[in-house]
């Protein structure tokens, strides 16, 4: 009975990681690995190695539909996915010496940090007001592209620029995503929005297509040291999927503003969370 129970939570929070996921561009595991570490009390390897799944899932659950769209930018997202995979390597190598070092908290403190920054800076330029200056990266890589926007029914054209600040963040996006398993979407939406100035909407849709490349990559390197259980794995996969199908629909009609600042929310909130780990309060 309470293997029943737990199957179900474990259920209900893929179900919610997956919506969150698919809607913001974090992927799933920005609700995966906090609930299962503070919550469920998983250690924090599996708990990393459960939400690179949960990623891969929300990836395959909401890019489809982006793609049919056209909010995803595929020639972004394979120009910008060589640096993350890199980066995913890295970050799964270093895993098994850090977590046997105890030197996690570290990271921890540092990546809260980074994001609280993020979030404010983000918070800062709320309106996702893009100017229409291009530099050479931009012709040079096609940083361009068109959408419909259903939430406010007309065509949007974008051009992004300083394709050079996008590969380096994906690099640290990735490596992050392989040390810890919070999910590269947090740092490649804030790359693409913010650095990149691409609109808030490619930004996220385009994460949603990166981040089941990184965390394929990452997840290979977790099963191979044993850190990915299946009963662990198998019933939050199942909701992540269900979650990422209605949170690309809802993501699609919701206004751009709106999206940003749920992301800006949630990015705050997983940014104390983590300072908060780093320091052993949590």
């Amino acid at each position: 009975m309470l293997s029943l129970i737990y199957s179900i939570l474990l259920f209900l929070t893929g179900t919610i990681a997956g919506f969150v996921g698919s809607m913001t561009g974090l992927g799933g595991a920005v609700v995966v690995t906090p609930v299962l570490s503070i919550l469920f009390g998983v250690p924090l390897e599996y708990a990393a190695g459960a939400s690179l799944v949960s990623t891969i899932a929300t990836s395959s659950g909401a890019a489809t539909a982006y793609i049919k769209d056209r909010l995803t930018n595929v020639r972004i997202g394979m120009s910008l996915e060589i640096a993350t995979t890199l980066g995913a390597i890295i970050g799964a190598f270093s895993a098994a010496f850090i977590y046997s070092h105890n030197y996690a908290y570290l990271l921890f403190i540092l990546f809260g940090v980074v994001i609280l920054i993020s979030a404010c800076i983000m918070l800062k330029h709320r309106q996702n007001k893009r100017s229409n200056k291009t530099d050479w990266s931009s012709k040079f890589f096609q940083l361009k592209g068109r959408y419909y926007d259903k939430a406010s029914k007309k065509e949007i054209s974008y051009s992004g620029i300083r394709w050079w600040f996008g590969e380096l963040v994906m690099l640290l996006a990735g490596t992050i995503s392989g040390l810890l398993g919070v999910g590269s979407g947090v740092l490649k939406v804030i790359g693409m929005d913010s650095g990149m100035h691409l609109p808030i909407k490619v930004s996220t849709a385009t994460s949603d297509f990166m981040i089941g490349v990184t965390a394929v990559t990452g997840s290979a390197i977790y099963w191979a040291l044993g850190y990915i259980q299946p009963l662990l794995v198998a019933p939050i996969l199942l909701g992540v999927l269900v979650g990422a199908k209605y949170g690309s629909k809802t993501m699609e009609k919701t206004y751009s503003y709106k999206i940003k600042m749920l992301f800006i929310m949630i990015l705050s909130i997983v940014a104390i969370e983590m300072i908060l780990r780093g320091f052993g309060l949590l």
